[in-house]
């Protein structure tokens, strides 16, 4: 049930950017079939590597119990989805900030928000 609720958050987060960017577009006067085109895959790029990253979770789970040590292939299998699923969140997170932000030029407090959540992601991406 886990890997379902992970992958609906990344489905809704993602359909929430590609909207936000088309209203964007929309609002700037840059609406671009191209744009749209590489902006859908990837989006759907991400829910494919957070489907990849559930089932290695799985998988790892399965070899765990198989060599007889589930509780290290339990840790090292969530760790894996969650850190996946984290870095893809913060990501779109940051993406639909960003997207609102241009949208609207009074909600200046966004950029702060958008500043936190990169610096986050940067660290992320270190690791």
């Amino acid at each position: 049930m886990q890997y379902i609720i992970m992958l609906l958050i990344i489905i809704g987060l993602a359909l929430a950017d590609y909207i936000t960017g088309i209203i964007k577009a929309y609002c700037t006067n840059s609406l671009s079939s191209k744009k749209m085109r590489t902006g859908g895959l990837n989006k759907l790029s991400e829910i494919i590597v957070m489907t990849a990253s559930c089932g290695l979770d799985i998988g790892i789970k399965m070899l765990g119990n198989y060599y007889e040590s589930p509780e290290i292939s339990e840790i090292a299998g969530a760790l894996t989805a969650s850190l996946v699923f984290t870095y893809i969140v913060v990501m779109e997170i940051v993406s639909i900030f960003e997207n609102y932000a241009e949208i609207n030029p009074d909600a200046q407090w966004t950029l702060k928000i958008i500043k936190r959540l990169k610096d986050f992601n940067n660290k992320e991406e270190k690791k």
